[in-house]
């Protein structure tokens, strides 16, 4: 099936709305929609069933939305966090004047670490978005793809004998290794060593989707620990065990970004990296993260903080 209809909403510039998968476990680019806060219901509706679907949606040509458009869009699919958990008030300040709202981070910024490793953001906290809402605003001419990856079709491709072992471990995550680092005073556009806020949240390696019910696995690089494992070397080789199967290439989709993309992802059910290979070439893109629930295992139990915010308000 090279594509489907989904209904005969339209839109003030588009055409019926069309999803068109671009991989065969992950992604699909949509057309016919042009990106708003005044979406029809009905185009909302399924567009979050495609991304239930297909994970990540990639819509070409909105070059239309600007930080405000994006937010308002986003707000269409879900309630929009700060720009990132671990900026302090002054740093959020910061991101809304340069960026028009405290709800956008640029994941392009010069001061960050890259974002190079696999990881499903904020994994480290007791709330992980839901979602992620990314505008490409100047990309280089070559490079810089981000790549996906599906962590439902990962845990549905184990053995029976490795999910059973899945469904029982649990992983810490920690945000010691964040890309993203706050200002220190005084100091311009550089960043701090060491985030002054430290988030590290007990998750299920295979958590239960919400909406989906789908079991997915999650990791990536801020789980750095199995709990109740002391040995290291035997932790981290059952982490980079499951990894591996997240990160197969059967399992991913890659996309080379141009000016006025948006991609939408369900955090829930994927990993995402860049692939840093532009050099110093400029590269900016705008994320807006969805609020997320709390992590279910497969026995019910939910993910507990150990410390952050969330840990010291109770969760």
């Amino acid at each position: 099936m090279s594509h489907r209809v989904l209904g005969s909403a339209r839109t003030a510039a588009a055409g019926p709305l069309r999803v068109t998968p671009v991989a065969g476990r992950i992604g699909a680019v949509v057309t016919g929609v042009r990106l708003s806060g005044d979406l029809p219901d009905g185009v909302v509706v399924r567009i979050w069933d495609a991304v239930l679907r297909h994970k990540v949606l990639f819509f070409r040509d909105q070059h239309h939305l600007d930080p405000a458009g994006q937010v308002e869009f986003a707000r269409r699919l879900g309630e929009p966090t700060a720009a990132h958990p671990a900026l302090p008030p002054s740093d959020e300040r910061r991101h809304g004047r340069e960026h028009g709202c405290e709800h956008v981070l640029d994941v392009g910024d010069a001061g960050s670490r890259r974002a190079d490793e696999w990881h499903t953001d904020a994994s480290y906290t007791d709330r992980p978005p839901k979602a992620g809402v990314l505008r490409a605003v100047r990309v280089p001419p070559h490079g810089g793809d981000t790549v996906w990856a599906n962590t439902a079709a990962a845990y549905d491709g184990l053995p029976v004998e490795l999910r059973e072992v899945a469904d029982r471990l649990w992983a810490l995550h920690t945000n010691r290794y964040d890309y993203v680092r706050p200002h220190p005073a005084g100091a311009g556009r550089r960043r701090a060593p060491v985030a002054p806020v430290t988030f590290e949240t007990e998750h299920p390696v295979v958590r239960v989707h919400p909406e989906t019910g789908e079991r997915a696995l999650l990791l990536g690089g801020f789980a750095r620990s199995v709990v109740g494992l002391s040995d290291r070397a035997d932790a981290k080789a059952l982490i980079r065990l499951f990894q591996e199967h997240v990160t197969r290439l059967e399992n991913t989709v890659r996309w080379h970004w141009a000016p006025g993309d948006v991609a939408v992802w369900d955090n829930r059910a994927t990993q995402h990296r860049v692939v840093h290979d532009f050099g110093d070439r400029p590269r900016s893109l705008h994320r807006v993260a969805l609020a997320g629930e709390v992590p279910r295992a497969v026995d019910g139990r939910r993910s507990v903080p150990r410390t952050g915010p969330a840990a010291r308000a109770g969760g």
